[in-house]
This record gives C-alpha cells, structure tokens and sequence, in this order.
C-alpha cells in the first residue's frame, strides 16, 4: 500500500468547458446558515458525527421499518426500505423509504418521514397518495427475459408494470440507457426516459492554475484524491467503455494549460471533483455525493471529437469528451458540479428524468453546479449566473443558459405553464433556475461580479433576494427532505416552502421571499 500524500502542486490548468455553476461567494460558504435574529429551528447540516454514524441510524431505520409501515398504515404487502436519514441540528428526523408490494418494487412510491426529537411522527411527504395495490403479481404480456416486474405508482392509480433498459448511443455520441416502463396487463408504454444524465456541451480551458491532491505511487505520483474519499481520474484514451488507466505523473506537475498535453483534462476533472467535494462539505456537512464518505471517479477522453459529458448511476462516475477537435475538453468547474450533483440529486429525492421532476433533476445540478463555481472563488473563472458561459457553444460567445432570464437560450421556460413538463428537462429547468436566481439576487437590474442582469417576473412583481447562501441552503433541504422522485413544480414550492419554516420560521422574511420568487416564475 502507498502511503497517501497531500501535495499542493500549481498544476497548470484550463477549465475546458464551463457549463453550469451558481450560489455561494468565496467564503461565504455556511453549514448553519442562521445569523443573529433569524429565527430558525434547523440546520441543513447533519446532526451525525461521521458518514459509519449515518450508516447505523439507516440499519436502525430499517429494523423499525415494520412498525413503521404499520404507523403509515401501509396494507399488508407492503414494506418499507430505508434509503437515508438526516439528523436536523434540532434533533428533527427525516428518513428516506422505498416502497414494496408483495416483494416487487414500486416505481413512485417512495416517502419520507419527519421525525420530532422526542420521537414523535410530525409528517410524512409521499411521491404518492394512492393506495398500492393490484389484482395480480403476474404479467399477462410476455416478457423479456432481462425484464423486471414492478408496480408503477408514479401516476394514477398503480398497476403492474415491467421496467426494461435499452441500451445504446444517443445522437451525439453519448451513450443511452433508456429506462421503459410498459403495463403488463395492456402492454402501454407508461414512462420511458433517458437515465444518462447529460450536463452540456462546450470546447473551453479557463481555470487557470490549480491545486490537486494527488498520492505518491511507487517513484511518481497518481490522480488519486486521499483526502477526499479515493476520487480517481482515469484516462479513457478515446475509448467507450470501462476506466481506461489512472492518470499517473513523475514529478506531481500536471498538464500545460492546453489540450495538446493530455493530462490536462484530468486536471481539470480532478480539481472539479475536489471543489464539488469540498462545496458539499463546507455547505451541507454532506461527505461526499451519497453522503457515506466514498467518492466517485471520473473519466476523461471520452470517444473520438465527442462534445458533451455526462453522469452515469450505474458506474457513479463523471465522463467527458475532448470537444469537436478533440483538444477542448468538456472539464471545467461548473461541469464537474453539475455532474456530481446529478449523482446528490440520485442520493437523495431520485427526481424522474422526464416531465417537470426531470426540469427539477436538470435545475438542481445548475444550482448546486452554479453554487460549486461561488464556492471555489477562482479568479480566472469567477462565480456568475450564466451556465456554460466559457465553452461558447454557440460560435458566438453566449452562455448555454441564463438563469436570470432562461429564455434568451431561445428554447428554456421563464416561467411555469402547464405545457413545460413537455418540454426537454434541460429547458423546462429553467423555471426553477429562474426560481433559484430570484430568490438569490431579486427582480430588476443588477450587476454581480461584473456580469450584468436584469430578471422578469411574470405578472411584474418585485421580488428581493436573500442571497445565494440562503438560497441554497434552501434548495438543498428541500432536495434531502421533501421531495420525492414525482415531485413537480407545485409540490416544488412546498418542499421550499417547508425547509425555509424549517430554518429560518414560519414568520421570517426568508419564507415571504421563498413565495414571491415562486409567484414570480407563475408557480402558485
């Protein structure tokens, strides 16, 4: 075994494609974010003392899940599976469930239970309100061998269901795994959705010099992050397909700042992935992305001029390609952040990839990739509200999206209609990233850091903001606690709504901000 160094070595770096990051002002970043006056009762921080703590209080979970489901008054098939639990500061208790029926999965039936300090049941939030049960556990259609029985309870009355996955390779070379679900009585297709979970697309090297925590290996040094789970970056040399080789260095200086060296990429992975660690720690107290203290990895070069980079559950890792001329990689800062953060989104409320929980899933990666870029205070890709303002996707300069106004991307939703949930999850994410940037900064005119804004309401409004530390702190509550893998944008502005009484009081001028910025985005 090599023994584990820190090193602080300036590598030379360019952010190869900026995409998506908003939210914390460099050391702004606060796990309890209630100052002086505010009367909050909670904290997003974590009451548990270390990642083996929270792993106890799920096993806990789970041997009172009976007596559980039976408070629920839950039928008799059904059982309840922990996932997760958050410890408030208060000693307020939310723990995270998946839902069986007769053994079988069930696909929307997730819920969330919010335990008071003295042991009290105080609510429950449920991905569903219907009762779950079917006439039968049998299929009457045929099935593919590869095919999995479930109950789909994510709309409408629950019926038996098969989930299947198809794999393949998306139109611009990013890898499918398309998720199907198809009732088994009639043979319709429920749902089906697309679970690699794309972030952008860019050609840029912004990021400038950096320091990687690399760990010494035999004579030289590996892309091996000790101080941050084991976070590994590997060098896919265009392949399509497993890891590729740990991206090794002899003397600890990596890359040149240009992508004519090949570990410059990795260094720019490496650094995204440390600085996501490192957010969600400083904000949340949350070690790492599933909060157990195991880290991801990423993957770089991805295919041949392969301009996108994606997150994929199944592997737990990040993956970028090299750009359409194979020397701009897609690893910049605010990428490594709203990738990362599709796996926190996975950990906590599984937001649907499709319909308005998809917008949801999307936003939430913007938000918390946004607040990755604030956080890390970089002085050669500054902290803004403009997604993939760097990777110049357009030939033209403009950012990929804007989060003060979402439609000047010429396809993203300002504001809610009840039309968005058709619309591409990348698109209608902009009402929440609207959302997000209101609640932050406010209506009207503005200048942050040198960028200016000048965000719309719908119905003319004006909103204040509270600030991107609050907005955050928010938005991740909500995400931990309240919403479910069907929440849409109404039950959106209720999770909200919850984690602002829940931190700063059910009379605090944080909560009346939470609802103008809502009103302002037409979610009322």
């Amino acid at each position: 075994m090599t023994p584990h160094i820190t090193t602080r070595r300036a590598a030379a770096l360019a952010a190869v494609a900026a995409m998506v990051l908003v939210g914390m002002q460099s050391g702004a970043a606060n796990a309890h974010p209630n100052t002086p006056g505010d009367s909050a009762s909670a904290s997003t921080t974590p009451a548990f003392s270390s990642a083996s703590a929270r792993t106890t209080a799920i096993k806990s979970a789970q041997s009172d899940a009976s007596s559980t489901a039976s408070a629920l008054k839950l039928g008799a098939k059904e059982k309840l599976i922990a996932r997760d639990v958050i410890k408030d500061a208060n000693g307020t208790v939310h723990t995270r469930y998946e839902r069986t029926y007769a053994g079988l999965p069930v696909l929307g039936g997730d819920l969330v239970t919010h335990t008071a300090a003295d042991g009290k049941l105080k609510s429950v939030t449920k991905a569903t309100t219907a009762r779950i049960s079917v006439p039968s556990t049998t299929p009457k259609i045929k099935t593919a061998a590869s095919a999995r029985t479930v109950i789909w309870a994510g709309d409408g009355t629950p019926v038996l269901a098969l989930e299947s996955v198809k794999t393949g390779v998306q139109k611009d070379g990013t890898p499918s795994r398309k998720r199907v679900i198809t009732d088994a009585t009639t043979g319709k297709v429920l749902q089906s959705y697309e679970e690699i979970e794309t972030a952008g697309v860019g050609n840029s090297q912004y990021s400038g010099k950096v320091d990687l925590t690399t760990t010494a290996s035999g004579s030289g040094f590996e892309l091996t992050d000790g101080d941050r789970g084991g976070h590994k970056t590997y060098d896919l040399d265009q392949g399509e397909s497993g890891t590729g080789d740990l991206v090794t260095d002899d003397d600890d200086t990596w890359g040149d700042g240009t992508g004519n060296d090949r570990q410059t990429a990795a260094v720019d992975a490496h650094y995204g992935a440390a600085q996501t660690w490192d957010f969600y720690k400083s904000a949340f107290g949350r070690d790492g992305i599933a909060g157990d203290g195991k880290a991801a990895y990423s993957r770089v070069h991805y295919g041949d001029a392969y301009v996108n980079a994606f997150w994929d559950d199944s592997c737990f890792c990040m993956t970028y390609g090299d750009g359409a001329d194979n020397k701009s990689a897609l690893t910049a800062l605010d990428v490594a952040g709203h990738e990362m953060s599709h796996g926190l989104t996975s950990s906590t409320a599984n937001l649907n990839y499709s319909g308005e929980s998809g917008g949801l899933n999307e936003a939430t990666s913007d938000i918390l990739g946004t607040s990755v870029e604030f956080f890390a205070d970089n002085a050669t890709d500054v902290g803004d509200y403009l997604i993939g303002e760097k990777i110049d996707i357009n030939g033209d300069g403009s950012p990929l999206r804007y989060m003060d106004e979402p439609s000047k991307d010429g396809g993203s939703a300002d504001y809610w209609d009840s039309g968005v949930g058709d619309l591409d999850v990348h698109y209608s994410s902009g009402v929440a990233n609207h959302f997000f940037y209101l609640l932050s900064e406010g209506s009207g005119a503005k200048t942050v850091n040198g960028v200016d804004y000048d965000s719309p309401t719908s119905d003319g409004s004006t909103v204040t903001g509270i600030g991107r530390d609050k907005a955050v702190q928010i938005w991740y509550k909500a995400l931990a606690e309240y919403m479910t893998s069907t929440t849409d944008y109404a039950d959106a502005r209720t999770a909200t709504e919850k984690a602002a009484t829940d931190l700063y009081g059910a009379d605090s001028a944080e909560l009346k901000a939470v609802d103008a910025a809502w009103s302002g985005v037409n979610v009322k």
